[in-house]
């Protein structure tokens, strides 16, 4: 399975679970000359599980497979791929006009691929071959600072 595939697969796991968390997607795989936005929600962000606002969030994703060098895509954001995001997710918020008075947060999500059947419980897709599954790593809220 090509790796574009394999990161289709990510996006759609992140998806899923960004769902069961309350989130409408908005958009997947939005692209301007810039980059590209993995997937762009809109929901509420509880504050210490007092108050809830309403925000977006954009999703960086990055699925590996087992043996990647780069600590499950984490050390693949650097500052140059950071300034990327946020340069599109402004061209985003320019070109919907109507989402941009809501707070904004850039949000990235690693998944990882694995060979046995994960721990019940845990957010994970079954890929198509039958013999993989992507696993959500982790999910860090907030993770590029604006």
């Amino acid at each position: 399975m090509p790796d574009q595939d394999l990161g289709i697969y990510g996006e759609q796991l992140v998806e899923n679970w960004l769902i069961n968390q309350g989130w409408d997607i908005l958009y997947r795989r939005w692209h301007c000359r810039w980059g590209e936005l993995d997937i762009v929600a809109q929901g509420y962000n509880a504050q210490g599980g007092k108050l809830s606002s309403q925000m977006l969030t954009f999703v960086e994703v990055k699925t590996r497979s087992r043996g990647n060098w780069d600590l499950d895509g984490l050390l693949s954001i650097t500052p140059a791929k950071q300034r990327k995001l946020w340069t599109s997710a402004r061209l985003f918020l320019t070109r919907h006009p109507h989402l941009a008075q809501l707070p904004c947060r850039i949000d990235v999500a690693l998944v990882s691929c694995h060979t046995t059947k994960p721990q019940a419980g845990s957010s994970h897709l079954e890929l198509p071959d039958g013999k993989r599954y992507l696993v959500l790593q982790d999910y860090l809220v907030n993770a590029i600072a604006g």
